[in-house]
């Protein structure tokens, strides 16, 4: 195994620690949030017990989570702004960046209800809190319905403020139809692969994922940096959706073939019948003997039975076909950024930040 030299441990470490940075800066702006809704709850006359349920519901499933969301909207208007910013134009940014994180906090508090899920980052669903139950089912409307408050609190007097009520409104409308496509492709209690295929991936990624994970961020900051042009919103689409696409099939890989160091956790996707990119394209290329093994061993609960699906899948080689698309995908998009204007303000660094916190990711 190759050693790092001197100064390229140096430079591991300043970038650590400069993103460690970042995050905590970003983290600085939270507690700001939480209080406004307080107040806000304090102002509605709501009694003390209230309150305290609001601020736990939004300490225990907005604030742990990677960010990743979040601090792009703050990275791109850094990269968009002629000038440093100031703190007040950097608290706005991170106010966008955290109602971003709070609509990921909403999916994620229903999504785990309607999965039936057990944990969800290293902690207890929330609707496994005791106490909790089927309240989590209002917590997440409460999760939603911040986000507009704090639109209107702070952006009201902004022309873009109904440009950023639509943009919300139109991203979470896109993130509910991908995730009705996968609960009615890919029941966890119904395996039946005859409704899978790599057309039905594509939708079920594109709209429950790219869409508010990549295009939401950059679309927000676009916006709070006075970019109005159409044509500028559509490029970014153009190139941030298929980046959104191949993020999640990464992820699906990664699912497989991660180790538990590298993502974090067991990968589930083939005990859970999700409806990943691995088992999608092993459908479209395998043998009858080999189908046959598929849909009698995916999503069942046993270890036999993934290890099963996961020979078929040596057997296909979809690792070399990963590695494939990867470096397709890679090829594409780049030739997308490459091909941006940026007399409109746009900047090609937005997209090709983007690029480099997903390009080979390991976890």
């Amino acid at each position: 195994m190759t050693s790092l030299s001197v100064e390229q441990e140096d430079a591991v470490m300043q970038k650590a620690a400069s993103k460690q940075a970042k995050r905590e800066r970003f983290e600085a702006v939270w507690p700001l949030i939480r209080n406004e809704l307080d107040e806000y709850m304090a102002s509605e006359t709501m009694p003390s017990e209230a309150r305290a349920w609001l601020k736990r519901n939004l300490d225990y499933n907005t604030p742990g989570g990677k960010l990743n969301r979040g601090m792009s909207v703050v990275d791109t208007v850094e990269i968009l702004a002629a000038h440093p910013l100031s703190e007040t134009e950097y608290i706005q940014a991170a106010i966008l960046g955290w109602c971003i994180e709070l609509l990921q906090a909403y999916f994620l508090v229903a999504d785990d209800m309607m999965d039936q899920s057990i944990t969800r980052r290293g902690q207890p669903c929330w609707y496994k809190v005791e106490g909790v139950g089927n309240i989590a089912i209002n917590d997440a409307f409460m999760l939603e319905a911040a986000i507009y408050y704090l639109l209107k609190k702070h952006f009201r007097s902004q022309p873009y403020y109904v440009d950023l009520l639509e943009l919300f409104h139109d991203v979470t409308l896109q993130t509910e139809l991908g995730q009705l496509i996968d609960l009615i492709t890919a029941p966890e209690d119904s395996v039946d692969l005859s409704k899978f295929s790599l057309e039905k991936h594509h939708l079920i990624v594109v709209y429950k994922t790219a869409y508010y994970s990549f295009y939401l961020p950059v679309a927000l900051a676009f916006h709070f940096a006075g970019i109005t042009e159409p044509q500028a919103f559509d490029k970014a689409k153009a190139i941030l959706i298929p980046m959104g696409e191949y993020f999640q099939v990464q992820d699906d890989y990664l699912d497989c073939y991660g180790t538990p160091e590298q993502i974090g956790k067991i990968g589930t996707d083939i005990l859970d019948n999700k409806c990943s990119w691995l088992i999608n394209t092993a459908l479209a290329i395998a043998s009858p003997e080999q189908r046959a093994v598929l849909d009698a061993n995916y999503g069942r609960k046993d270890a036999d039975a993934e290890q099963q699906v996961k020979q078929i899948y040596v057997q296909l080689d979809l690792a070399t076909r990963f590695e494939s698309y990867e470096a397709q995908s890679y090829k594409q998009i780049n030739a997308a950024i490459d091909a941006v204007d940026e007399s409109s303000g746009v900047k090609r660094d937005v997209f090709r930040a983007f690029l480099a916190k997903v390009y080979k990711r390991t976890k």
